[in-house]
Order: C-alpha cells, then sequence, then structure tokens
C-alpha cells in the first residue's frame, strides 16, 4: 500500500510505536530497512497474488528475519506504508508496515498469520477515501474501509501481537490483510472502477519504476 504523503509530512518528528509500543524516538529508516536487500515486488495478474497464503509455521529463524528485513527495504524504496509478503512472492502470512495515522502517530512494525477484528457495525464507520497498492503501481481509487482496526497474530519469534489502528492505518491494516487472503483493493471495486485502475497503472507504471530505481539508487541498493 503506498503511503500518503500528506499525512507523512504530518508523522515526522512525532510520537512513534513500533509494533504496538509508544518509544522516544526512531530513525527515519527502520533498522530492518538497513540491513534488507530490494526484492521484486509482484504485480496484480501475477498468480502468487490470488491465492491464501499459508500460516508461518517456523519462528525465531534466520530465514524469515531476513525476509522482514528485505521486505521493509522494498517497502521503504517503493515509498510504501505496507507490504505482503505475498507482494515480494512468498506465500506467507506476513506483513511489514511503516504508516501514520490521521493523528500524525507513526506505526512501524511486523505481524505474523495476523487475523483482522473489525468493530461490531454499530462501533464502527465507513469511510470512502483514495487507495493505492505497490503491485497496481500508479493507480488509485476510491475504497470504502472501516475507520478502526484491529489485528492479533505474532511477532517473528512467535509472541502474542495485538496491533490496533485508526484512519489511514485502519486503512492499510485492512488493506495489507486483504493480501494474505488473496485479494487486492480492484476486488473491492466495480467493474467499471477496477478498468479505470488498470488504465492508470498502464498510463503511470514506468514512471512509478522510475521513481523506485532512483530512490534505490540514491540508497547505493
Amino acid at each position: 500500500m503506498p503511503v500518503s504523503h500528506d499525512r507523512t509530512t504530518r508523522a515526522v518528528d512525532r510520537r512513534v510505536r513500533v509494533q504496538g509500543r509508544p518509544v522516544d524516538s526512531y530513525p527515519a529508516l527502520p533498522p530492518e530497512a538497513e540491513r534488507g536487500a530490494v526484492r521484486r515486488i509482484t504485480e496484480i495478474g501475477e498468480d502468487v497474488l490470488s491465492r491464501p497464503c499459508q500460516e508461518v509455521t517456523d519462528f525465531a529463524s534466520a530465514e524469515l528475519s531476513t525476509l522482514i528485513d528485505d521486505m521493509f527495504l522494498t517497502m521503504h524504496i517503493a515509498d510504501g506504508a505496507g507490504l505482503a509478503a505475498n507482494q515480494v512472492g512468498v506465500g506467507l502470512r506476513l506483513f511489514v508496515y511503516d504508516c501514520p495515522d490521521d493523528d500524525g502517530i507513526r506505526h512501524v512494525g511486523h505481524i505474523v498469520n495476523p487475523v483482522l477484528d473489525l468493530p461490531e457495525p454499530g462501533g464502527r464507520r465507513l469511510i470512502e477515501e483514495f487507495e493505492g497498492c505497490l503491485s497496481v503501481p500508479g493507480a488509485t481509487m476510491t475504497v470504502p474501509r472501516t475507520d478502526r482496526a484491529v489485528v492479533r497474530g505474532l511477532d517473528k519469534d512467535g509472541n502474542p501481537l495485538v496491533i490496533e489502528g485508526t484512519g489511514y492505518f485502519a486503512r492499510c491494516l485492512q488493506h495489507e490483510t486483504d493480501h494474505l487472503l488473496g485479494h487486492t483493493y480492484l476486488d473491492r471495486l466495480s467493474k467499471r472502477d477496477r478498468k479505470e485502475a488498470l488504465r492508470q497503472m498502464a498510463d503511470r507504471r514506468e514512471e512509478v519504476f522510475a521513481r523506485r530505481a532512483q530512490k534505490a539508487a540514491h540508497l547505493g541498493r
């Protein structure tokens, strides 16, 4: 999911929560990204994006840590707010995020085997806002999402996690959980809007790739 740049500006030098816990300070480039390598981001139409992902069973492993590090850097290079494992071609239930909410709080972390928990209908609002996807480069469409969301899962060492989000961060949590079920935001669009999103992608895809390459070169990756 691409980051909303106006919310990024609001989140700079503000409160930060890492794995759901507040921290006093945090670098612009997360430590995981510093260790990571860039992976190719899958695109809409590739089979791995349309299959439900498998649960992670091997915790505290070097392979899982490396995947998370690589996902953080890949997300950063692509100006993303969230990235699911199948977006780098790995069909596991895992996503990473570095996303501001509507109050300017930056949320950074990862979650394994997440289960989405939405409030009861009386305790939530549906908000229609523009949404994009790193696997649909260049396209943005309005998508209704609830203004609050909770995901329950585990960290890479198998410890339980509960991550709560409101506003834009709640949208991110829902978007990334959808990916792990084999869905993209295009699946929530009408046929007409889906066609428009694909048209936007065709028009802007190369421009998006050029920006990613420029940012990777700037970081020496």
